[in-house]
């Protein structure tokens, strides 16, 4: 059963293999509407920068504290999120994790910042689902869901002229840290 949507010209990612190390770059307007809606984040983190597309606009606005990535694909230092042993960093945290992961960088992330501080996860809006997702939370209730209204892309290995729209629905997950409220949903774009 082919699961591409060739009619539309967009793409669900079904196709063929999985990109290796679950690398699907961001289109870089993702972290321009991030910063648009969460204008007060600074001393960013960006803990899975791939080919710095996110990065790189947080770097040119001077938010930009460390870039790393498992993988050296030409842009920040290479570093495994989930196995470094930081136990403390005093900024915000933002990324696209690999979706097979997202919820341990969730977890990794929100047990090294301080509270008051910030995790966005640039996730599929699926990330909603599931028991063991009600369960994280249940402890950690995201802040803000900021869902797209207009698809952004994420093109596999960071090949954007042949993935040039995605089938996929996403948003910005953001949490603040020691936030107990109810999780508010706002569209974007």
């Amino acid at each position: 059963m082919d699961l591409v949507f060739t009619p539309l010209g967009a793409s669900n990612h079904s196709k063929g293999e999985r990109a290796e190390n679950d690398y699907y770059a961001t289109e870089p307007r993702a972290a321009e509407i991030l910063l648009d809606v969460e204008p007060e984040l600074n001393n960013i983190w960006e803990c899975a920068c791939g080919g710095g597309h996110l990065a790189r606009v947080f770097d040119n606005v001077g938010n930009l504290t460390k870039a790393t990535d498992l993988i050296d694909r030409g842009y920040g230092e290479i570093g495994d999120f989930l196995d470094e042993n930081i136990t403390y960093y005093n900024g915000d945290i933002v990324t696209n994790p690999p979706f097979s992961l997202a919820g341990e960088f969730v977890q990794k992330a929100l047990s090294i910042i301080p509270v008051g501080r910030k995790v966005c996860m640039f996730l599929r809006l699926l990330f909603l689902e599931g028991k063991k997702r009600k369960e994280l939370f249940k402890v950690y209730p995201p802040q803000t869901v900021y869902v797209f209204s207009n698809r952004i892309n994420c093109a596999k290995n960071g090949d954007f002229k042949t993935y040039k729209r995605s089938a996929i629905a996403y948003a910005w997950f953001v949490w603040l840290k020691g936030y107990k409220g109810k999780t508010i949903i706002k569209w974007v774009n």
